[in-house]
């Protein structure tokens, strides 16, 4: 911690995403913004831990780094860390759980490390030790809205990062042709109507000794009056029937179904809605087999040749596994991203610019 009270918040996503999380975090006007491996650095106090659990959609979580000290020895790292000031932080009547990660450390041992830290705690607090607290408490993909998944869901904070490397600010319509459980849609409408990701769930936060509840339900009420009503609306189809019904279930709960829109259609049936293009994103089937790959080119086939014919003016944006799907579209496709690891496999982010 800084002599002024400032210290350093940590905002971790998806390795391969760490630039496009730190633009979403300078947008929100947060302090020294800096890409990291594994995430975003920031300076600042416990309102700005809120306030990035509260308003950061490509988070999957926030940690505070409160304290700072080099040690070798197992039993200096217990003395230095019950030097730490736990009670200006921490509750003596609320659980915690100690993690521990080493990186070329000679304490590579990391349930060791958690002990002797926790034992620290415990001993100077009087803490009970659980397996369960961050800053955040549950990963912040989790809004409180996607009661209803589909197989192989897209995360929230996935979608949104993906929607902000397609260059989404809100302001054009974006059509999902394969919506599963509606995620990329209810984000894409979110983001539109300007609604916090956070404003609907309770966060470990809540918990320390930090928190001032007046304070929070502040700042949340001043982000929730600003809702602007979007000019453009949100569509997602999907071949499957319970799919649709689980993205309109999901779109209800996040507020966003008044602007969105669900249809069972198949990939050949789908149209451009009235209005100005926009964005076109999906995220089809994978495979996970080599054989299972080349039954799904016929779909990727399918998708190319509709967008190509119906979708003018349009970009696209498509995640896969495997190039030679993403190639089967025919689809003009910029060099791809960076993969990035999504449920155990890499996945990619194939663009185009408008489509002629």
């Amino acid at each position: 911690m800084k002599a002024n009270g400032d210290f350093e918040i940590f905002l971790a996503t998806a390795p391969g995403l760490e630039g496009v999380l730190c633009d979403e975090v300078k947008a929100n006007g947060f302090r020294a913004p800096k890409a990291v491996n594994g995430g975003v650095t920031i300076e600042g106090r416990w309102h700005d831990v809120w306030r990035a659990n509260l308003v950061i959609r490509g988070a999957s979580r926030v940690l505070a780094r409160i304290a700072r000290f080099r040690t070798t020895q197992l039993t200096d790292l217990e003395k230095r860390a019950r030097g730490v000031p736990w009670k200006t932080v921490l509750r003596a009547d609320v659980p915690i759980r100690v993690e521990a990660t080493a990186t070329r450390s000679r304490l590579y041992h990391t349930g060791a490390v958690a002990e002797r830290v926790g034992n620290a705690i415990h001993g100077t607090l009087g803490v009970p030790l659980s397996d369960d607290a961050h800053t955040s408490g549950e990963l912040l993909h989790k809004r409180g809205f996607k009661e209803a998944v589909a197989k192989a869901p897209m995360r929230e904070n996935l979608a949104a990062l993906f929607l902000r490397q397609c260059g989404y600010t809100g302001t054009e319509p974006v059509v999902d042709p394969m919506c599963g459980a509606g995620t990329f849609v209810i984000e894409a409408a979110e983001i539109a109507m300007g609604l916090m990701p956070g404003r609907a769930r309770t966060f470990a936060f809540e918990h320390l000794a930090t928190f001032d509840a007046e304070a929070w339900h502040k700042l949340r009420d001043a982000k929730a009056a600003q809702t602007p009503t979007p000019a453009v609306r949100f569509y997602g189809s999907d071949r499957d029937a319970n799919a649709v019904a689980m993205s309109r279930a999901n779109a209800d709960r996040a507020g966003v179904s008044a602007v969105t829109d669900f249809q069972p259609l198949k990939v050949s049936e789908i149209a451009p809605p009235d209005g100005p293009p926009g964005l076109v994103i999906v995220n089809p089937p994978y495979g996970a087999r080599i054989g299972d790959r080349k039954k799904l080119q016929p779909l990727y086939r399918a998708l190319g040749q509709t967008l190509l014919s119906n979708f003018a003016g349009w970009r696209v944006g498509l995640i896969t596994t495997d190039a030679t799907l993403a190639k089967a579209t025919g689809l003009p496709f910029e060099p791809p991203s960076a993969p990035v690891p999504h449920g155990g496999l890499r996945v990619t982010l194939y663009r185009t610019r408008p489509l002629a």
